[in-house]
């Protein structure tokens, strides 16, 4: 038995952030019914445009879907409300990723679910928060890392903003997310109550930059952590590699020795970190032509011999090719109605004893509304009804 056998929740969430969150509970036992509007559904149903033109299932959605029971409901119809809040009433958790207020205006907001149902826990993940001025804005993650400084730190000093190619704040909060609601669940066992539990996109960017955050409200200065040590990235005779000079009194002198070079710290008068900090344009010229001897796995192992951090840069295609991930079981493989089996990454906690749960693969639109609307007392015509004619 998985560790949330038992545990049912119901999913109103679309793109990655909450959906994500709801397969993480699927992957450990928890029974998920994921309810989607008519006449699309999730928006990541139709944004693979590669697989839409070839009739395939969206790998975006596929991604972050496998594991659930999909239901179309129609809930702004009398029908489809009616069959949500019959659901509610069996459920433990309620998730949603609407903007603050929508829910209210559709009838769901914590309240009057929490009166229906007690022991609900209620999960909302927003953009930036419920309350204050931002709270209406539209949030997404190329906008939370502008507005919350990432876009500017991941240039060097007055270059133009930038913005990392991972949604790294949507897969933070919905991780977050699935932590307060087993955090949730553990205090309901002792209270037999349920509660609300939120959290944004925005507020996850920030905790992610809680130690850059210590040192400028405490002492006014940025931290960027290329500028607190001889880091620098570096061409080989066949690729890029990163070296990271951190925790070494004289980095540079170590570099050295694993080119099996002169040492330059002697030469260049630069014993220390810091002055090779102050030094770094310098001593990456003289490098340079040393590191095109070496190819990129020799020098990384070498460095990395002497307690020099360093790892080769490569491209995702090729990272997806790294044993690691085998030896690590983060690629999963589930069969898909129609075409070949998909492979996706897998969760990335691993327990000693519990297991997860048996593989499911992501559905098509409405799979199971008619066999979950069964289950609280509709036939076939009422649930066609109350999804809209999806069922």
């Amino acid at each position: 038995m998985s560790i949330l056998s038992g545990i049912t929740v119901i999913e109103l969430c679309e793109v990655y952030q909450g959906p994500l969150a709801g397969q993480s509970l699927a992957d450990f036992g928890a029974r998920v019914i994921k309810v989607e509007r008519p006449p699309v559904g999730d928006p990541m149903r139709l944004g693979d445009f590669h697989a839409a033109e070839h009739g395939l299932m969206s790998g975006y959605f596929a991604a972050v879907n496998r594991g659930k029971d999909c239901v179309c409901l129609d809930i702004k119809s009398a029908e489809g409300s009616a069959a949500l809040l019959e659901l509610v009433t069996r459920a433990d958790v309620l998730m949603h990723n609407y903007r603050p207020g929508v829910m209210e205006k559709l009838g769901f907001g914590y309240d009057t679910l929490a009166a229906l149902n007690p022991r609900l826990i209620y999960a909302a993940a927003s953009g930036f928060g419920e309350t204050g001025p931002l709270a209406k804005m539209a949030g997404q993650d190329f906008l939370i890392q502008s507005i919350t400084g990432i876009a500017s730190k991941t240039t060097h000093r007055d270059a133009e903003p930038s913005y990392l190619n991972v949604p790294l704040t949507d897969y933070a909060s919905g991780m977050l997310l699935v932590q307060g609601i087993l955090l949730a669940l553990i205090e309901r066992s002792r209270s037999g109550l349920g509660q609300k539990v939120s959290v944004s996109l925005f507020d996850a960017a920030i905790s992610m930059q809680s130690l850059e955050a210590a040192s400028a409200l405490n002492y006014d200065y940025e931290t960027r952590w290329f500028d607190r040590a001889p880091n620098f990235p570096m061409e080989a005779a066949d690729g890029w590699l990163t070296l990271l000079g951190f925790f070494r009194d004289n980095p540079l002198q170590t570099i050295c020795q694993a080119l099996g070079i002169d040492d330059l710290s002697a030469e260049m008068k630069l014993p220390t970190a810091r002055a090779q900090i102050a030094a770094l344009d310098a001593i990456v010229a003289r490098l340079r032509p040393e590191f095109r001897k070496h190819k990129v796995a020799d020098i990384v192992a070498r460095l990395q011999s002497l307690g020099i951090l360093s790892a080769p840069i490569l491209d995702f295609k090729d990272t997806l090719k790294l044993e690691q991930l085998e030896a690590n079981e983060m690629i999963v493989t589930t069969p898909v109605e129609g075409q070949d089996d998909m492979r996706f990454i897998g969760h990335p906690l691993k327990f000693s004893r519990s297991r997860k749960a048996e593989l499911s693969p992501p559905q098509k639109l409405g799979a199971q509304t008619r066999a979950v609307l069964a289950e609280i007392g509709l036939d076939a015509a009422a649930a066609d009804k109350a999804s809209g004619g999806f069922a």
